[in-house]
């Protein structure tokens, strides 16, 4: 027998051999699960179907991937569908971005935006660039703010080193600002060199002292530092009101403790409110307290639900003087976005925009109020339709989160809380971080962020206005019930300027 015969034959006796104790040792581990599914009695579905009914968990987890590609039509999966995802892809990459054929938006169903479009639209040569706009004017540092469109608050730890690097390139590439989110100020921040909105949670993050309380030192070192340019303290956020930050053990590092002064390896729980804030008076003397000692312009963030607060705090305004107000007011969707929520909270509380937003706009107009205080609107806003709605009803600026973070990749796979993510935007592990390569992913952003005014401006010129701050409530009609549309003046009527002031006075 040629050795060559006998090597072939040794082979397939290890492939043999092989084969039977795979076989076996499967045969051996379906019946281990046989008898643990049998007996155990948390799991009505394993215990009668033993073995064959944990598919249904594998198939419940690849559903969420598989239902956006091959079930779910462009214009229905929630929270953004695929006809929202996809523009935001092509607008980042720089691909063409028109459609042929025909929208396949249906504009019947009620809530859908329309915008009126003048017979005479504004000449591309008779444009206006929109122009920056002045934040903190009693700040000793004023920001001179040049983005109408900018990153909201999304922090170092609930996204990773290269995302965050890449989102700051990015801004610096497109000229808006970015906000830290709740975490602290990270060298990665910096590195990009974008200018910094800080913002200060109920855990006082990144300026806390020991005990956790604001530390007087660390604020006056953040106002020196140059990218900052403003502080924004986080009241509530509309994916979770009621809720402080929640940032899950396993996505807490050794880097990330130590920005946030907290231990590695544990949940970072943030208090469900700021301790020393309990009446209009106290919101403002910590407004007061963190502009003096920064010497930046200092705002709050806020989803809204009961609004009788807003009444009170524009009164207390009015009897200390316009210096003690907010300088600006972000008003937060209830139908935001998060790393991790209840979903009670995620689905039942807090007011959406569409309906917060022109309350808080018409109250700041009453109480006369409304050129001191800027408002930015945040929530869910990643097209240029969302975006010129919120400048209708009377944003000075919009900030968005997600519609960044479909930029740098993100496929929504909803594994944000879970230190999973398949795109390397939302977990600290280094080798699903691998593929996000932030050099690349800023020009990305860079792409949204321009893609996005253009496209605004595109839409206020339709309108017949030079640039989108001009935008009005008539610009845009809102569809009905009964199909047909009626402008946003009749639906949120333009408020009176001045007329609750006198009432502040008394």
């Amino acid at each position: 027998m040629s050795e060559t015969l006998v090597d072939a034959m040794s082979i397939l006796q290890w492939l043999a051999a092989l084969f039977i104790f795979v076989v076996g040792a499967a045969l051996l581990a379906a019946i281990v699960i046989f008898v643990i599914d049998v007996t155990q009695t948390q799991s009505t579905v394993r215990r009668n179907f033993p073995v064959i009914g944990r598919f249904r968990y594998l198939f419940e987890h690849l559903g969420e991937f598989f239902r956006q590609y091959f079930f779910a039509m462009d214009r229905e999966e929630m929270p953004f569908n695929r006809a929202q995802r996809s523009w935001v892809y092509r607008a980042s990459k720089g691909v063409d971005n028109t459609v042929a054929f025909g929208s396949t938006l249906n504009l019947s169903p009620p809530g859908t935006k329309i915008f009126v479009n003048c017979p005479y639209p504004v000449l591309e040569t008779d444009t206006a660039a929109t122009q920056p706009m002045t934040i903190g004017p009693y700040a000793r540092k004023p920001y001179d703010a040049p983005s109408i469109f900018n990153v909201s608050g999304m922090s170092y730890g609930a996204l990773s080193k290269p995302a965050v690097l890449a989102l700051s390139k990015g801004s610096k590439l497109a000229g808006n600002w970015m906000n830290t989110g709740e975490g602290g100020l990270s060298p990665w921040h910096l590195e990009g060199g974008a200018d910094i909105v800080f913002q200060i949670g109920t855990a006082k993050y990144g300026v806390r002292d020991e005990t956790g309380n604001l530390d007087d030192r660390k604020l006056r070192e953040l106002g020196e530092t140059e990218q900052v340019r403003m502080i924004e303290l986080k009241l509530s956020q509309g994916a979770k009101p009621g809720k402080g930050g929640i940032l899950p053990g396993k996505k807490v590092t050794a880097e990330i403790a130590a920005i946030r002064g907290i231990p590695v390896g544990e949940d970072s729980i943030s208090p469900n409110r700021h301790p020393e804030i309990d009446s209009a008076a106290d919101l403002l003397d910590l407004i007061h307290r963190v502009r003096d000692i920064s010497g930046l312009p200092t705002g709050f963030k806020s989803v809204i639900g009961a609004y009788g607060w807003l009444d009170e705090l524009f009164e207390e305004i009015h009897r200390r003087g316009l210096e003690s107000a907010p300088d600006f007011i972000t008003v937060d969707s209830g139908d935001g976005g998060t790393g991790a929520a209840p979903m009670s909270l995620i689905d039942n509380v807090g007011l959406p925009i569409r309906e917060s937003l022109p309350l808080v706009i018409d109250r700041l107009v009453e109480f006369g109020l409304r050129e001191r205080i800027r408002v930015i609107a945040s929530g869910k806003l990643i097209n240029p339709s969302d975006a010129a709605w919120a400048l209708c009803v009377g944003a000075d600026f919009v900030n968005n989160a997600r519609g960044f973070m479909l930029a740098l990749g993100c496929i929504q796979a909803l594994q944000c809380n879970k230190n999973t993510c398949p795109t390397g935007i939302t977990t600290h592990d280094k080798r699903l971080q691998r593929g996000l390569v932030p050099a690349d992913k800023a020009g990305r952003v860079k792409r949204y962020s321009n893609t996005m005014r253009k496209e605004i401006e595109t839409i206020a010129h339709s309108c017949g206005v030079a640039e989108p701050r001009k935008l009005r409530r008539y610009h845009c009609r809102i569809v009905q019930e009964n199909g047909l549309s009626v402008p946003l003046d009749q639906l949120y009527p333009e408020a009176r300027p001045g007329s609750r002031i006198a009432a502040a006075n008394q």
